[in-house]
């Protein structure tokens, strides 16, 4: 029985491995593209595409009513009904659910709307794990097959391209850039201090006088303790 589980074990490992690896695919695909949205999230909004146009309307008099000033927004727009509505002489603002802005002043109409992109924002509202539960059990699960996956490959072949040779070598590069990377920048430790740096120390300000008694200005006294009197 031994002898067997010896000689077969490399063959349950690929197995698996495979199993697991056709499983990740899906997994993979959406850490790995939600990732890379948000690396660069300094460059653009990763969730919403945005988009504006202008129109031109009949300027809005001032003796014109709030609700007909809005229709006649809303009719140009094609929006419909508004969430929000700011009225102030020939200038209308209308606010959406959807983050869509009307700013309407004089005879120009401005629509700020914002789309969602297609996946990338289910993609990243599941990577950032905030308020799921039930997701984080998922997430854990697919942590450890990844971690078995890195894991098995390690001894899955056996010989010059095994990890005695040339995987050991591979492996110690994947090892070796991280490292490197936080030597060479000085790690969390470094980054912390630059950020004490950047906050300028604020200037102390005047200190308080403090006057000695004298006999203009009589030392504090306890008030006397009040007894209440004794009922007959």
């Amino acid at each position: 029985m031994w002898a067997t589980v010896k000689k077969r074990w490399r063959g349950w490992l690929r197995a698996v491995h495979r199993d697991f690896g056709y499983i990740a695919v899906g997994f993979t695909v959406i850490y790995a593209l939600s990732g890379l949205a948000i690396n660069h999230i300094k460059d653009w909004d990763p969730n919403f595409t945005s988009s504006e146009k202008t129109l031109n309307i009949v300027a809005i008099a001032d003796e014109l009513s709030d609700a007909e000033a809005v229709k006649r927004v809303t009719d140009a727009t094609g929006l419909g009904k508004p969430e929000t509505v700011f009225r102030a002489g020939d200038e209308v603002r209308l606010g959406y659910s959807d983050g869509t802005q009307v700013a309407a002043i004089g005879e120009q109409v401005t629509v700020q709307a914002r789309s969602p992109r297609f996946f990338l924002r289910v993609a990243n509202w599941l990577h950032y794990n905030r308020g799921k539960k039930a997701w984080t059990y998922v997430s854990d699960v697919y942590a450890v097959m990844l971690l078995y996956l890195a894991i098995s490959g390690i001894f899955m072949i056996k010989g010059r391209l095994g990890f005695k040779w040339r995987g050991m070598i591979l492996v110690g590069a994947g090892v070796a850039v991280p490292l490197a990377y936080v030597v060479l920048s000085g790690g969390p430790t470094a980054h912390q201090s630059e950020a004490k740096l950047s906050v300028q120390p604020r200037e102390p300000g005047p200190k308080p006088e403090v006057h000695a008694p004298s006999a203009e200005r009589p030392p504090f006294e306890k008030p006397p303790v009040r007894v209440a009197p004794k009922p007959p």
